[in-house]
């Protein structure tokens, strides 16, 4: 019993790290990243694969949204229908935000990215059907959400001004890049989860870590609000 409360209190723990996170590092470049995009010219598979895969890991808006999602996700079928949801979701938005050059305002979408993250911990606790009595289409929700991480991810390879040579073949593969940090960060979240379950205390923390959720998610939106009402329309890098 012991080990099973130490086990879920690590977890929060480290939820507890991702809310303060989530709201500072969500979408922020390395200088060597940064130094890298805004002075490539060509085709670079490679290293955009490898930009796409390090931003997924270390974007804890998306990781974060990705963990309610599969909170109560029990069947591996049920993980893979909703996180392919996700991701033909933000996968569209991704490549049509960059390629077709679709403007949206970083700190406005970052914020609907945050309130994303509260809506899922909001759902897992029950909330629309003891408030409201209807249970909205979570499927649908999750394809919608995607759609707003995608161009959360558009407009961070905006600012860099991607030169045409190369484009298309740079943003799909950043884009793969992408699904895969997802699957890397996926399985560590699910082994995290899965071996939490088997204890008594992970149903016990279940209402304090959705808690968390909300409480990462509100963070976020209020950093990014704050930004766009006091820097206009300067994305926070």
């Amino acid at each position: 019993m012991q080990l099973n409360w130490i086990t879920g209190e690590r977890l929060i723990g480290v939820l507890c790290l991702c809310l303060v996170s989530a709201g500072l590092y969500a979408h922020g470049v390395d200088d060597d990243t940064r130094l890298f995009l805004m002075n490539n010219q060509g085709t670079a598979i490679m290293p955009f694969l490898y930009i796409g895969a390090k931003h997924m890991v270390t974007g804890y808006d998306h990781l974060l949204f990705l963990v309610g999602v599969i909170f109560f996700l029990y069947r591996p079928t049920d993980v893979i229908i909703y996180v392919t949801f996700f991701t033909i979701g933000h996968s569209t938005t991704l490549l049509l935000g960059v390629l077709s050059d679709i403007q949206v305002n970083a700190y406005l979408i970052d914020a609907i990215i945050g309130f994303s993250i509260v809506y899922k911990g909001f759902d897992n606790l029950g909330g629309f059907q003891r408030l409201f009595g209807y249970q909205p289409d979570t499927k649908l929700a999750v394809l919608i959400f995607g759609l707003f991480h995608g161009f959360g991810l558009a407009t961070k390879i905006q600012e860099f001004e991607l030169p045409d040579n190369g484009l298309i073949t740079n943003i799909i593969a950043f884009n793969v890049g992408v699904e895969l940090g997802q699957f890397f960060a996926l399985m560590i979240v699910l082994l995290g989860i899965t071996i939490w379950r088997r204890s008594g205390s992970y149903l016990r923390f279940a209402t304090v870590t959705n808690t968390l959720l909300m409480s990462a998610g509100m963070l976020l939106m209020g950093y990014q609000l704050t930004g766009y009402f006091v820097a206009g329309t300067d994305p926070i890098s």
